[in-house]
């Protein structure tokens, strides 16, 4: 026998052991399901980084996977969730080098191997750490295929799609303005440096006339990379600088001959029109340089320190202290015109924050445009489908503008690049090989391999085949590739999601997936973004300590529309995650009613409605309500799958809850506890339909809550030991249940139930006193099912007379319902008429007074002209509201009859 349930849901106590269950029982693996032979459905896990801890981006993150990955399981589909961790080059060196930093050491003093082995050490020891995290929230993952972004396999494929690559002629190495970290010390890819809106400052500088005859004006933002200025650039058509083209300047401070070019690149309404030309910079002043053969002058060392190309009195200065020393000299010499506050989007490092530094450096590129073009088809012909599809257009812009990616990193952790140089000088041959040299395949002469690795994203983008064994034709890449669904914040749209469209449609000639969900952000309630600088995060293993996981999963599901963010309060967990907890309460109490009412032995009679047999509840055994309940029941099947199957997971949420909650708990458990408890018939019919659509609803309600819902699954009758509700069959809509005339019916009594219970509340009428009701219909009787439940609404009402006719009393509460049907409540004998006259008269003369005066400051034209025209309308509001406030009161002490 089935030891009972507890009194209290104490979700600490299950959550572990049924987590580990499931594991034991190899519930997480594509063939898991008993009758899952059909179409596979995969997801891949956005890898979190090895240094990553669970954060509640990660709990929204994976719980929208877990939920889509659950509900396919149980359709039977062949389920794989892939799951994985980044190497994360930049941010894992960057912990490692601080913890050295602890030690009074860097990785220079190490050396590199022996740095990148301390690195192993340190992912050893805490790389799964996030990953045995995400159990706590019930990730249903198939642990036993984790893979590691450089693992043997991964770090094989890497190569591979470098060199193939690299033979067809889109790898190549060359000079180029990239993206400069100096915290990091490495290049960044255009998607890495993120740009932040800032309240800046552009200089206008006076550049004089090689010849003493004028001068020219520029405007910048960064005045010290005045110092590498090689020309003034001019559009060819302003009138302006026409005759100046050609002529040289005399670049003041460092006192350099530069020239005037002409270029169409220059935005005439920008500043003066003539801009300042540093190709060593600035992207856009490469372009020119090259275009007319200018020199560049790098003035910026690694660290954003003037280098030794400036004059020697700013080598070494920071860069922020050479822009004040700039412009002081400048000012100084009569050449700064004026300073004007700029807003403008200045680039920071998407790892440690620091301002980048447009640099010139030789770089390894990929060639995106052919990469791109196929990836920008697959949307247009509909293969790929985004939620919600306003991401369509960002995609489509990005690639469509999109420019070559620099993926060499200048870091010891991560994949090294494979190419290898000759250092024979008669020979100085470059190799690129996927597998290590120890000489040169021309001249076998001594070779040394490129210092730099990859981007991270280089290999990420490969992992929805890379994890299945690519580029060995396995089992598993035949199965599983192409995938399904990615499940991803917007935020890596571009740095990942569609580089793997990319590269799956370039490697594998086909897309990694075609339905992409690009769910919001987790922010807190001044609509912030949480993170650890701001103090605005939540713990997400904290929520689950307090409030168990099933709580935090609804939280986080049903306050999430497709495309919108989730709005949590740091501040206040309580408000935040107290629905989902006793949302789990209501479903344990729910499940321990039932559990503790079926019929002697544990059993409850079979429900087939339109089917024989000696066990069977017949189509006449039913009630109203139990036809009732059996009708919103199949509408919730379809309403909730639906749901799932468009992305709308807080639909899905909310369509379960209104039946669990309202319908089941608080409407048909209530209607039918006199044939439970014997005191009418039909007490078999109503634990057999109690329990089924318990059963049904526990179904639809597991990939959202999954640990709760296991817990009473398991339970009730028929279950074997090793039976789980994570592979029970999805609940299908059943036209026999369907009763249109049942949901109105029973939906009759709901209102008159409704409408006594709401004037028993608004007259304070205490719980446990019963009051008469009488319920009139305009033109003749009142429906007849509410005399056929007549003891239905006089329970649930807590009435001691039901009458279906039109009372002649006068005092009392009144509530008008749809269809010309009205409910009276005499009140003469529940509550102190007197005393509630006077207590509604104090009222309404407090909000005449309020209203009084506050018409008398809204007729203060003074007031009305000369305050802001949101606070006029706020007093607006305020009268309006206690306007009808008062009222309502008046109408209330009508009702009652008072004098």
């Amino acid at each position: 026998m089935t030891e009972p349930l507890a009194p209290q849901y104490n979700p600490v106590a299950i959550e572990s052991p049924l987590y580990a269950w499931w594991r034991e029982r190899g519930l997480f693996a594509p063939d898991a399901h008993p009758a899952g032979s059909g179409i596979p459905y995969v997801v891949m896990m956005p890898p979190p980084n090895v240094t990553a801890v669970l954060h509640m981006g990660h709990g929204l993150n994976n719980t929208v996977q877990d939920v889509l990955v659950r509900f396919e399981r149980m359709r039977g589909r062949r389920t794989l969730w892939l799951p994985g961790t980044d190497h994360a080059g930049i941010a894992t060196q960057n912990v490692v080098e601080r913890l050295l930093a602890r030690e009074g050491r860097t990785r220079f003093d190490l050396g590199r191997d022996a740095f990148v082995e301390r690195v192993w050490e340190y992912v050893r020891t805490t790389g799964a750490a996030i990953l045995e995290q995400l159990e706590a929230i019930g990730c249903s993952a198939d642990w036993s295929r984790t893979y590691f972004t450089l693992d043997e396999g991964l770090s094989r494929a890497v190569r591979e799609a470098f060199v193939r690559l690299y033979d067809e002629g889109l790898i190549y190495r060359g000079f180029y303005i990239i993206n400069w970290c100096p915290r990091c010390l490495t290049a960044l890819s255009n998607e890495e440096a993120e740009k932040h809106e800032t309240e800046g400052r552009l200089w206008h500088l006076r550049y004089p006339l090689a010849d003493g005859r004028g001068s020219v004006t520029v405007a910048t933002t960064r005045p010290e990379t005045m110092l590498g200025d090689t020309a003034v650039a001019v559009h060819p058509d302003d009138e302006r600088y026409r005759d100046l083209v050609g002529r040289e300047l005399l670049l003041p401070v460092v006192n350099r001959r530069i020239p005037i070019v002409a270029d169409e690149a220059v935005d005439p309404a920008f500043g003066s029109g003539a801009v300042k030309v540093t190709p060593a910079h600035d992207p856009a002043d490469f372009e020119i340089g090259r275009r007319h053969g200018l020199p560049s002058i790098d003035v910026m060392t690694p660290e954003a320190r003037i280098s030794l190309a400036a004059p020697e009195r700013f080598q070494g200065l920071d860069r922020f202290e050479a822009r004040a020393r700039v412009v002081a000299e400048f000012e100084t010499l009569g050449l700064l015109d004026k300073v004007e506050p700029h807003r403008h989007a200045v680039g920071h490092c998407y790892r440690c924050d620091t301002v980048i530094e447009p640099r010139l450096s030789e770089q390894w590129f990929v060639r995106m445009a052919p990469l791109a073009a196929p990836a920008l088809a697959a949307y247009r012909d509909g293969t790929l489908h985004f939620i919600p599809e306003r991401r369509g257009d960002d995609y489509t812009q990005w690639l469509e503008g999109i420019r070559d990616w620099c993926i060499s990193r200048q870091l010891w952790w991560g994949h090294r690049i494979p190419v290898w140089y000759c250092e024979a000088e008669s020979c100085m041959q470059v190799s690129v090989s996927r597998t290590d040299l120890e000489s040169c395949p021309a001249c076998g002469g001594p070779v040394r391999q490129d210092e730099d690795v990859l981007d991270t994203w280089f290999s990420s983008w490969l992992v929805p085949f890379s994890s299945l064994g690519w580029p060995d034709r396995t089992a598993d890449l035949a199965t599983f590739y192409p995938g399904s669904t990615l499940v991803s914040a917007p935020e890596i749209l571009f740095f990942w999601v569609a580089r793997m469209i990319m590269a799956g449609l370039h490697f594998m000639g086909d897309v990694p997936y075609t339905d992409i969900y690009l769910h919001g952000t987790v922010r807190d309630t001044q609509h912030r973004k949480m993170s650890k600088s701001l103090g605005n995060g939540i713990d997400p293993l904290e929520v689950v300590q307090r409030y168990g996981a099933d709580a935090l999963r609804y939280s986080l599901v049903s306050g999430m529309s497709v495309g919108t963010d989730v709005i949590l309060d740091p501040n206040d967990l309580e408000a935040s995650f107290a629905p989902g907890r006793n949302f789990a309460n209501k479903l344990w109490n729910a499940g321990r009613f039932i559990l503790s009412n079926l019929a002697p032995g544990g059993r409850a009679a079979a429900l087939r409605p339109l089917a024989g047999g000696p066990d069977a509840v017949r189509p006449g055994d039913l009630t109203l309500a139990d036809r009732w309940i059996l009708a919103r029941c199949d509408a919730t099947v379809r309403e909730a799958t639906e749901a799932y199957e468009k992305f709308r997971l807080n639909e899905a949420a909310a369509a379960v809850y209104r039946f669990l909650w309202s319908d089941l708990a608080d409407w048909y458990i209530e209607q039918i506890k006199p044939r439970l408890y014997g005191d009418v018939p039909g007490g078999d019919a109503a634990r057999a339909v109690a329990v089924q659509t318990f059963d049904v609803a526990l179904r639809l309600l597991h990939p959202i809550m999954p640990f709760i819902t296991e817990a009473l699954w398991k339970r009730f009758p028929g279950r074997p030991a090793d039976a789980s509700i994570s592979v029970a069959p999805w609940p299908r809509p059943d036209p026999r249940a369907e009763d249109g005339a049942a949901l109105a019916e029973f939906g009759l009594v709901q209102q008159v139930v409704g409408a006594i219970r709401g004037i028993r509340a608004e007259y304070g009428v205490q719980p446990g006193q019963t009051v008469r009701a009488f319920v009139s219909q305009d033109g003749g009787q009142p429906a007849p099912a509410l005399e056929r439940e007549r003891g239905t609404i006089l329970r649930l009402a807590r009435l001691s007379e039901l009458v279906l006719a039109e009372s002649t009393e006068r005092i009392g509460g009144h509530a008008v319902l749809p269809d010309g049907m009205a409910v009276f409540v005499p009140l003469g004998e529940a509550i102190d008429v007197a005393r509630e006259c006077g207590r509604l008269g104090a009222e309404a003369e407090r909000l005449a007074s309020l209203v009084t005066a506050q018409q008398k400051k809204l007729g203060n034209e003074q007031f009305v002209s000369r305050a802001p025209a949101d606070v006029v309308a706020r007093e607006r509001e305020k009268l309006a509201t206690w306007s009808e406030q008062r009222d309502v009161l008046v109408r209330k002490r009508e009702r009652l009859g008072c004098v």
